[in-house]
This record gives structure tokens, sequence and C-alpha cells, in this order.
């Protein structure tokens, strides 16, 4: 059970931040993100 539960965490960890999402243009949400990033910066 305790391995189950692990690989699905990985895959929702997967699922959620690595995979590249059509609403970001093919990005993952780290790119999208680090992409941002400068911009916030910039602005604060």
């Amino acid at each position: 059970v305790a391995q189950a539960r692990a690989s699905i965490l990985d895959y929702f960890e997967w699922y959620n931040r690595e995979r590249p999402h059509s609403s970001l243009n093919r990005q993952t949400p780290h790119q999208a993100y680090y992409d941002l990033l400068p911009i916030v910066k910039k602005a604060a």
C-alpha cells in the first residue's frame, strides 16, 4: 500500500508541476513561473 501511495503521489507531482500544460502555451508550470519572474520583479 505504501508503494502504491508513493507512486500516486509521484504521478500527481509530475502531472501538476512537470508536464507541459496547454493553458501555459505547452510550458511546464515551473517554466511559466520563471519566465514571468523578471516581469514581476521589475514591477515591484
